[in-house]
C-alpha cells in the first residue's frame, strides 16, 4: 500500500492532507497544525499572476496569505470532494518561503512579475529540499543533489514552490497514472484522465491549485495536459530551454515548460525560465537567436494579416477523430479568422512516413535515465531494468518498460535511421512553412475527448514538433458540445517561439473559453460550496395543449452537489393513479423550448421516485443556467402531462 504524507509546517493553515508514496516512508511523522485552520479571504480562483501582483502590491493579500489560499483549495479538492490527486508531495517549506518573500517585499520592493508567486512543478523535476519520485516506487524518498535549472531560475525570480506534482510514471505516457501517484483525474470531468505526462501539474493549474505550473514534453507532455485542462501550453524550439535535472524520457526529445491559464502567465514564466545553461550544451543553439522577452513581444492584433495554415487533422499522427473535437477546433479557426487571419490548406504528402519512422524515445530512454541515475549517487535504483526486477512501478507500465528495457545498444542502424528521419522531418515542415509564407501551421492538440479512467487515450498529434524540434504552443479551443475542453495546435519556425505566443496572445482574446471546471468552484469561506437544494412545481402553461384543470401535476425536491456533480431527487406525481404513470424524465432545454430527455427519474407504474443521478460536465452547465426541465407523462397525456423548469 502506498502512502505519502503531505508535509505542512506546524502553523499550516488548512488541514494535514493524505497522499500516495512509496511504503517505506511512511513511517515519517506528518506535521500537525498548531491552531485552527484560518480561512483564506483572497480567492485564487482563477486569477492570473498579473492579478495576484496586483494584490500584494496594494496590500490586499501576502504572499503567505496566496499559499494559505492554495492550500484551502488542495486540501478542498486534491485528496477529498472529487480526489483530482494532481500532487505527490507538497512543500513543507512553502509557508515559509513566502514569509520570507514578504519581508524581502517590504524592506526592498519586489524581484519582479513572480515576486511571492505559488507555483508547482512536476515531479520530474529535481528539487535538492524535496524527494524527486519521477512518479515511480523506485525513486521514492530519493532527494537529489541540486536543483533543476529551471527550478532555480524561478526560486531566483521569487516563486514559491507549492509542491511537486503527479506524472505519467517516468513520463512514459500520456494519461498520467503511476506507481507513487495513482490515476490523476480531469477537472472539468474526474470521470477522466487529465492527459500526460504532465497531468498532475495542468490538472493542478486547471483547478486553481496554483497561479501555473512547470511541465515536460517529450511528444505532448506539456500541450496534451494543456489540451485536457482548457491551458496554453508551449513546446519550445529545442534548446530554448534547459533540461538539466529532469528526469530524461529522450534528451534528443526533451523539453521543459509551463502550462498557464492565461498568455500573459505562460510568458511571464518563460521570462524567467528560458536561456542558455552551460549544464546543457543543447541550450547554446537558441544563442543570439532567444526571444529577448515573451511578454514584451506580446501583442493582441499579431493575427491581423498572419498566414495560418490548417493541416488536416488526420496527417499529424492522431487517431481518429471526435466530431466535437472536430468542430470545436473549427470555431477557434473561425474566431482567427476573423481576428485578421489568412486560413491556407495544408497538405504534406511525405508527413505520415517521416512521423512514423522518426520518434527516438524507444531508443534513447533506457540509457538516459542510466546516466541520469549514474549522476545522483543516492538514488535507490541504478536502471530501468533495477525497476523491473523489484516491481516498483505500476502495472499499466509493465509492456512499456520491458519493451524499452530490451534495446541492446546506445547506438544502431535504426537509431541513426530515427535521427536521419527526424532531420528531414524538420526540412520538410520548414519548407512547407517558408514556401507558403506561413506564420503556424495549425490542427487539433487531440483529435479524441479526455478518455474516461481506465480507457486508454488516443488521439494525440505530438509528433510534428516533438520529432522535429520545430516550436509549437496549445491553446485552449474552448469547451465541446459536451462540454469538455479541446485543444488547437499551432506550429511554426524554428525559433519563432515569441511569434507563437503572440498569436495565441491575439486569440485569447477573440473569445472567452475559460470556465471554472465543474469539480473545483471557489471555496465559500474556506470550504467547497454547501449542495443547492430546490424544489419545482409544474407549469401548465408549457404543456401543449394546456392541461385540464385537475390534471395530474408532481412535486420534486432536488439536491445539487455542484463539486460532486451529484443530484439527488425526489419526484411525486399527484392527482394521478400510479397505474397510469408512464415516466417523469429530466430533459434538455431551455423554457418554452422542447429537448431530448437525459434521465428517467420515474418508471411507469409508480407514482414516486426518488434516487441519484450522476451528472456530465455538460448537464451540471444546463443545470445551473437553467436549461433542465422534468416533465411527467400519463396514459391520458402521453405527450406530456405537466412540465417544470429546473433552477437551483
Amino acid at each position: 500500500m502506498r502512502r505519502l504524507l503531505y508535509g505542512f509546517l506546524a502553523a499550516v493553515a488548512v488541514s494535514v492532507a493524505v497522499v500516495h508514496l512509496a511504503a517505506h516512508l511512511a513511517a515519517q511523522p506528518a506535521a500537525q497544525p498548531a491552531a485552527p485552520p484560518r480561512v483564506p479571504s483572497f480567492d485564487v480562483t482563477e486569477k492570473s499572476v498579473e492579478d495576484l501582483q496586483a494584490a500584494m502590491a496594494r496590500g490586499a493579500v501576502t504572499s503567505r496569505q496566496l499559499v494559505d489560499a492554495y492550500l484551502a483549495r488542495i486540501a478542498a479538492y486534491d485528496q477529498r470532494g472529487p480526489r483530482i490527486n494532481a500532487f505527490v508531495t507538497l512543500n513543507p517549506r512553502a509557508r515559509e518561503t513566502a514569509d520570507a518573500l514578504d519581508r524581502e517585499r517590504a524592506a526592498k520592493g519586489p524581484r519582479g512579475p513572480l515576486h511571492g508567486i505559488p507555483i508547482v512543478v512536476k515531479d520530474n523535476y529535481n528539487t535538492a529540499d524535496m524527494p524527486t519520485t519521477g512518479s515511480t516506487l523506485g525513486l521514492a524518498g530519493f532527494t537529489p543533489s541540486a536543483d533543476a535549472y529551471l527550478v532555480r531560475r524561478l526560486r531566483e525570480a521569487g516563486a514559491v514552490i507549492l509542491g511537486k506534482t503527479n506524472l505519467h510514471e517516468l513520463a512514459a505516457g500520456i494519461i498520467s497514472i503511476s506507481s507513487v501517484g495513482g490515476q490523476t483525474r480531469n477537472p472539468y470531468d474526474p470521470a477522466r484522465n487529465a492527459g500526460g505526462s504532465s497531468g498532475g501539474t495542468g490538472a493542478a493549474v486547471a483547478a486553481s491549485f496554483a497561479a501555473f505550473g512547470m511541465g515536460s514534453d517529450t511528444c505532448g507532455s506539456i500541450r496534451i495536459p494543456a489540451s485536457h485542462g482548457n491551458l496554453f501550453g508551449l513546446r519550445g524550439t529545442a534548446g530554448l530551454s534547459s533540461r538539466s535535472g529532469i528526469i530524461p524520457l529522450s534528451h534528443t526529445q526533451d523539453i521543459g515548460g509551463p502550462l498557464a491559464r492565461t498568455v500573459t502567465d505562460l510568458a511571464i514564466a518563460l521570462d524567467a525560465t528560458v536561456g542558455s545553461d552551460p549544464g546543457d550544451p543543447g541550450t547554446a543553439a537558441g544563442d543570439g537567436r532567444r526571444p529577448i522577452g515573451f511578454r514584451a513581444a506580446l501583442d493582441a492584433n499579431a493575427l491581423k494579416g498572419a498566414r495560418i495554415g490548417v493541416l488536416k487533422s488526420d496527417a499529424t499522427g492522431g487517431d481518429g477523430t471526435d466530431a466535437e473535437v472536430t468542430d470545436a477546433v473549427r470555431r477557434a479557426l473561425d474566431d482567427m479568422k476573423l481576428a485578421g487571419a489568412e486560413l491556407v490548406d495544408v497538405t504534406i504528402p511525405e508527413l505520415d512516413g517521416l512521423l512514423a519512422a522518426s520518434g527516438l524515445i524507444p531508443f534513447e530512454f533506457k540509457f538516459d535515465l542510466l546516466d541520469y541515475l549514474a549522476r545522483e549517487p543516492s538514488a535507490p535504483v541504478r536502471s530501468l531494468g533495477d525497476i523491473l526486477d523489484r516491481g516498483a512501478y505500476h502495472a499499466a507500465l509493465e509492456q512499456t518498460f520491458r519493451r524499452r528495457n530490451a534495446v541492446q545498444t546506445r547506438d544502431s542502424e535504426d537509431y541513426r535511421k530515427a535521427l536521419a528521419a527526424r532531420e528531414t522531418l524538420g526540412h520538410v515542415l520548414t519548407v512547407a512553412l517558408t514556401a507558403q509564407r506561413l506564420d503556424a501551421i495549425a490542427y487539433p492538440t487531440m483529435t479524441r475527448r479526455p478518455a474516461m479512467l481506465g480507457e486508454p487515450q488516443t488521439g494525440s498529434t505530438c509528433r510534428p514538433s516533438a520529432q522535429s524540434g520545430l516550436p509549437a504552443i496549445t491553446m485552449p479551443a474552448g469547451l465541446t458540445q459536451n462540454a469538455l475542453p479541446a485543444g488547437l495546435e499551432l506550429l511554426g519556425l524554428p525559433w519563432s517561439d515569441a511569434r507563437l505566443v503572440s498569436l495565441a496572445f491575439a486569440f485569447e482574446r477573440t473569445a472567452s473559453r475559460r470556465q471554472v471546471p465543474p469539480a473545483t468552484p471557489p471555496l465559500v469561506n474556506g470550504q467547497p460550496p454547501a449542495a443547492v437544494v430546490f424544489r419545482v412545481q409544474p407549469d401548465a402553461a408549457k404543456i401543449v395543449p394546456p392541461a385540464p384543470p385537475g390534471a395530474a401535476k408532481f412535486d420534486a425536491s432536488f439536491d445539487f452537489d455542484r463539486v460532486m456533480g451529484t443530484l439527488r431527487f425526489a419526484v411525486h406525481a399527484t392527482g394521478i393513479a400510479a397505474g397510469d404513470v408512464l415516466a417523469a424524465a429530466l430533459h434538455r432545454g431551455a423554457s418554452g423550448s422542447n429537448g431530448p430527455v437525459i434521465h428517467r427519474l420515474i418508471a411507469p407504474g409508480a407514482a414516486s421516485w426518488s434516487g441519484t443521478l450522476q451528472l456530465t460536465p455538460r448537464d451540471r452547465i444546463e443545470l445551473t443556467e437553467g436549461r433542465l426541465y422534468l416533465q411527467i407523462y400519463t396514459r391520458s397525456r402521453p405527450l406530456g402531462a405537466a412540465r417544470a423548469q429546473l433552477k437551483p
